[in-house]
């Protein structure tokens, strides 16, 4: 993939209270902040609509992005994003410096490929989706904007494991590399089957009891008598 396909622009700002961050959010700006590599933090303010539009692209949340501040260009991925809870409205956002040679780690999501081509869903099988992303350890170059979940010839019953995916080159799973288990990422399910409730015999109230009954039962107690 190419190393930036976005571009953003912001401006640094000194103000960083509770206050102007209010007043920067009510008149369209997004707060943010730039940090790692061997450049200090600097604070930024980006345009909401701007922000709103690029966040569209899935590709936004895994790509290395051009990022001008006051006119000066640097390469960033988005580390951290924080949404108002009931609005699109961005609060805030987290940007890491990408340095040449040096692993990144990040999140990447997950596509799932191939499903027409697995037997178990003819077979009337329910594809499964477990995990949806993953966090990888991996040079910029090489950065990919999504790993591939291949279902081909997956039967009932069958799954794909975090070691099964397919890495980019020099790129490893940070879950495996910490020893960590092997997850299942999909699989094909078995159909659960609906079982229909017994009918219950309810046993007939006194009421109910015929009426040949009933005579018979006080011909029973005349003859006690």
């Amino acid at each position: 993939m190419s190393e930036v396909d976005f571009n953003v622009n912001a401006v640094s700002r000194e103000e960083t209270g509770k206050a102007d961050v209010r007043r920067l959010r009510r008149t369209g700006g997004v707060p943010g902040v730039i940090y790692g590599g061997k450049g200090k933090p600097v604070s930024i303010t980006m345009q909401q609509n701007e922000m709103i539009r690029h966040l569209q692209d899935d590709a936004f949340y895994s790509h290395i992005l051009n990022i001008e501040v006051d006119g000066k260009a640097e390469r960033v991925i988005l580390k951290d994003l924080q949404r108002h809870p009931f609005r699109l409205d961005i609060l805030h956002m987290d940007f890491l410096r990408v340095v040449k040679g040096q692993k990144l780690t990040v999140t990447v999501p997950l596509h799932f490929v191939n499903e027409d081509k697995a037997p178990g869903l003819d077979e009337g099988g329910i594809a499964q989706h477990v995990i949806q992303e993953v966090e990888i350890s991996v040079l910029p170059k090489n950065l990919p904007e999504f790993i591939e979940v291949d279902m081909t010839g997956l039967n009932i019953g069958d799954s794909v494991h975090l070691s099964d995916l397919v890495m980019p080159e020099g790129a490893e799973l940070l879950v495996l590399a910490h020893g960590g288990e092997d997850q299942t990422v999909a699989n094909i399910m078995v159909p659960r089957k609906e079982v229909e409730p017994e009918e219950e015999t309810e046993a007939p109230e006194a009421s109910e009891v015929p009426a040949a009954n009933q005579k018979d039962d006080a011909d029973e107690d005349k003859s006690d008598d």
